[in-house]
């Protein structure tokens, strides 16, 4: 009998500058579409995926405001550029023939559906990938904070993050070369050492809802899928 799955469904959190690739702005296709084979490999093992994808790739809400416009102005302004990402990587997904829906917490139905928790609970009982849009449609609120919402509402077994490096380190670890990495962490410790993995909001509301996350390499290929068979390399969040 094959080993049966660690983590059945999960939200997979992706920052927007991870769809940068190797330029200095906006959506890099091949990233992209690398990042949604990945998400195929794991739905084609039976996995339930949803989505949340940040904005900084296109405009960071915080650097606006501190330059002068309002915030609650330039985080709506950020919530829109996820909105732009959610669809470049729902048409990659639908390239490789992965059904795909994107639903926003801000209502623009000629673009996508809005936010309905149990029409998205459906959508991944029958194989589809759901990407949550907008954040949580409120300012003051960063997509790490709505990444966390949303695992809880879907009652996801995990969430995941994919970052720029396998795993939480005590320090940038391309800055800081001999910082330590860590196997596992409790959420206590996150947020008691400042770990910056994700907003303060966000590790409260997973320990909350005892939902554990597991930080890895986005660039790694097959990382996904391997961490969610329980395998790969990821610092794991917990208790």
């Amino acid at each position: 009998m094959p080993d049966q799955p660690k983590y059945a469904r999960v939200l997979l959190k992706v920052s927007g500058e991870a769809l940068m690739g190797d330029t200095s702005y906006g959506i890099d296709l091949g990233t992209v579409e690398r990042i949604a084979d990945d998400v195929k490999l794991a739905v084609d093992a039976g996995k339930q995926i949803c989505m949340v994808i940040g904005g900084g790739n296109i405009f960071r809400g915080l650097s606006a405001a501190a330059k002068g416009i309002e915030r609650a102005t330039a985080d709506y302004m950020g919530m829109l550029a996820t909105v732009m990402n959610a669809l470049a990587m729902q048409a990659a997904l639908e390239r490789i023939d992965v059904p795909c829906r994107v639903q926003s917490a801000i209502p623009m139905a000629s673009v996508c559906e809005p936010y309905i928790r149990r029409v998205a609970i459906r959508h991944m009982e029958k194989g589809r990938v759901v990407i949550f849009a907008a954040g949580t449609g409120n300012p003051f609120f960063t997509t790490d904070t709505a990444a966390a919402l949303r695992a809880a509402e879907m009652g996801c077994d995990a969430l995941l993050k994919g970052t720029q490096v396998d795993g939480v380190y005590s320090a940038d670890p391309k800055k800081v070369p001999d910082a330590e990495r860590f196997e596992s962490l409790s959420y206590h410790e996150v947020l008691s050492r400042d770990l910056q993995v994700m907003d303060a909001s966000a590790i409260s509301l997973s320990r909350e809802n005892r939902i554990p996350i597991l930080v890895f390499s986005i660039h790694d290929r097959g990382a996904l899928a391997a961490v969610l068979r329980g395998e790969g390399r990821a610092t794991i969040i917990g208790g």
